[in-house]
């Protein structure tokens, strides 16, 4: 591309911005998300009329449908409590809308419309046919007793099942929706419908829910980081791994890294970081993932047990290392956490939480040639069980572990050749070009094949 065409593509590009932004002011997440997939994409269907034409793009990035509605219910006091509830549904033209919903306190229209356009592409990465969402609430399910989880579940059920279904919509589980949300928002939809159907995922397996479901995501980053540095000729083996976050991402990441031979020397929660030098074990291990999920306590107890170094308030990333897997939240690393990260000698990032790195970091990662896997490739592993759930739950089969794991493995495998095919750069492979690219083709070849809708 001459200098001339790269200036004009360069001021394509922001005048597509400046659009985007005029329609959705004040979404600075949704803005990133979608800046990070138009510096990859206008300049790829430069040459394409027919995607260009087509407005393709555009329609991408206008959600199919946003709905909001309150959520009334009542804490354990009697008193009466009101909560905002969402569903983006941004895409459906791969297959029915997928994507999990979160509990959290900064849940708003901005995160939720940024995730569900990442959705649509993650989705398409895994070949299954999926469409791309995202719901939540603005309810913290933290503090609160189960059964005031419980109320409130019901409450946002009642509103979102008229909404979704087996074949329309099929959301799942994400931050403060774990195992006990899902039990009770699926218990509430067979109460509503009367039927049951797999209207969601990440169900227990007393009840439909499937095997590898809970590691799939923090697999999937591993397998990425694996696949990655084999093409270099390097192996996970020996290597010293930091982690963000503590759920089941973070701690099922872990397990698989010190499976493969890698030392993991830190995790995370909200309210800051425990770095053990000695590196986790699987006793280590089962204690956080008992701390977390039926306790629901704080990782400093983590340190306290095992006397290992806690840093309040702070994020891992200045922490000595060879890779690094963020798995708890957006934007956790920013520039000057990548410059930390890359003085101290990490040679890759495999993304799993979504889209943890800034721009400016991203940008830096890539100019010191450090192996980066975004999010949308490297945490598909979460959402290609659940379409693999979907289909067990739509034959009434249950796959066994063995099958399950292969096939993940296979997807992975399959979503970094992808990456490769398409992600090849002056530079080497880019993996953020591989992947949006990727992601693109398969979505904007089934909305040209509907013609304008």
């Amino acid at each position: 591309m001459s200098q001339n065409q790269s200036a004009a593509v360069t001021q394509e590009i922001e005048k597509f911005m400046n659009g985007l932004i005029r329609r959705n002011p004040g979404e600075t997440e949704f803005h990133q998300a979608v800046r990070e997939v138009a510096t990859t994409i206008i300049p790829f269907i430069e040459d394409k009329p027919a995607y260009k034409d087509a407005k393709v793009l555009e329609r991408l990035t206008e959600p199919d449908r946003v709905i909001s509605f309150r959520v009334c219910w009542e804490d354990d006091n009697r008193n009466v409590r009101v909560n905002r509830g969402y569903r983006v549904q941004c895409n459906n033209a791969i297959g029915p809308y997928k994507g999990g919903l979160r509990f959290h306190h900064d849940v708003n229209l901005g995160t939720l419309k940024f995730l569900s356009f990442e959705q649509t592409f993650k989705n398409s990465l895994t070949g299954l046919p999926m469409g791309g969402a995202k719901g939540g609430s603005d309810f913290n399910p933290k503090g609160k007793s189960d059964h005031e989880v419980m109320r409130f579940c019901q409450a946002f059920m009642t509103q979102l099942s008229r909404h979704i279904g087996a074949d329309t919509d099929i959301p799942a589980g994400d931050i403060g929706v774990g195992a006990r949300e899902i039990g009770y928002l699926f218990g509430q939809h067979k109460r509503l419908t009367n039927e049951f159907t797999g209207a969601l995922t990440g169900k227990g397996l007393a009840f439909g829910g499937s095997l590898v479901r809970q590691e799939a995501t923090g697999y999937g980053a591993v397998y990425f980081m694996e696949d990655m540095l084999e093409v270099e000729g390097i192996s996970l083996d020996g290597k010293t791994a930091v982690l963000s976050g503590s759920g089941n991402v973070a701690t099922f990441a872990a397990k698989k890294l010190i499976e493969l031979g890698a030392k993991v020397v830190t995790l995370s929660d909200s309210s800051g970081f425990i770095y053990d030098p000695t590196g986790l074990d699987f006793d280590k291990l089962e204690f956080i993932m008992e701390l977390k999920t039926v306790r629901r306590g704080r990782i400093s107890e983590y340190a306290d047990h095992f006397h290992a170094q806690y840093y309040e308030g702070e994020r891992p990333w200045r922490v000595k290392c060879d890779v690094a897997l963020p798995c708890a939240t957006q934007n956790e690393i920013d520039a000057g956490d990548a410059k930390a990260l890359i003085s101290n000698g990490c040679i890759a990032i495999s993304e799993g939480a979504n889209m943890p790195s800034t721009d400016g970091a991203i940008k830096m990662f890539q100019k010191a040639g450090v192996l980066y896997a975004p999010s949308k490739a490297a945490n598909a592993g979460g959402v290609a069980v659940s379409g693999l759930e979907m289909s067990q739950n739509s034959a009434r089969i249950s796959w066994s572990e063995e099958e399950l794991n292969n096939q993940l493995r296979t997807i992975m495998g399959n979503i970094h050749n992808s990456c490769i095919q398409h992600g090849q750069d002056t530079n080497g492979i880019n993996y953020v070009k591989g992947a949006n690219i990727a992601g693109f083709i398969k979505v904007a070849d089934a909305m040209l094949a509907y013609g304008v809708v």
